[in-house]
């Protein structure tokens, strides 16, 4: 009877001593080296690829947001603030969903198929927009010159970036409403362009974030 209990004993002691150095492994050493290496090699991708200006964080390079006037009475949604360049629709999941102005609640895509009516119309009333809202007297925009990155929300709908032909349309538009000269504000596009990663990988883009603190940099100069 003494000799059971006393191996039931050295057994517990055996699984708690286990217990205690996995715990101790995988709890506790390995994530600070794991979390060391991370900050050590790759240390704004660690911290959210953080965006700054004027000594601030003032947003992540992953993660699109919405350059809007403020609500006024009787509006469902605010209408954009036209001195900024726009990125891309906000509607992610549509007109009932959580994630209307880049909101990180929730993410996703309409969920809606290439022929449905909803849809169809969402797209047609955004490319109307478009062309009215970068239309300026010497710079109409033509319908078939609008991207299809200007009238659809990504996947998750919190895409930071913007196709270079979106940027290149609002050009005009952003030059006209900030007192710039347009070579200016193209020069802004052209530097903010990103090609594909690799070479091979993705499409050509331009962060949105970082762009409208580049234009809120020269505005200020000028």
């Amino acid at each position: 009877m003494n000799n059971s209990v006393s191996n039931t004993a050295r057994l517990l002691g055996a699984g708690l001593r286990a217990l205690l150095v996995l715990t101790l492994v995988t709890g506790v050493i390995y994530p600070l080296v794991v979390t060391g290496i991370a900050q050590g090699l790759f240390n704004n991708k660690a911290n959210g690829s953080e965006i700054k200006a004027d000594g601030k964080v003032v947003g992540s390079s992953l993660i699109g947001q919405a350059y809007n006037l403020p609500l006024k009475k009787g509006e469902e949604t605010p209408a954009p603030d036209l001195k900024w360049f726009q990125g891309r629709p906000q509607n992610g999941l549509g007109t009932n969903a959580v994630n209307t102005q880049y909101k990180l609640i929730l993410s996703g895509a309409t969920n809606r198929s290439g022929d449905n009516e909803e849809l169809i119309q969402w797209v047609k009333d955004a490319k109307a927009a478009v062309v009215k809202d970068n239309s300026t007297p010497d710079y109409k925009v033509k319908p078939a010159e609008v991207p299809a990155d200007a009238v659809t929300s990504s996947g998750s709908g919190l895409d930071p970036a913007i196709s270079p032909q979106y940027a290149d349309i609002q050009v005009h538009r952003v030059a006209e409403k900030n007192g710039l000269p347009v070579a200016q504000v193209q020069k802004l596009v052209d530097e903010h362009t990103e090609g594909r990663t690799l070479g091979f990988i993705g499409e050509p883009r331009v962060n949105v974030l970082e762009l409208n603190i580049a234009l809120k940099e020269l505005v200020a100069k000028g």
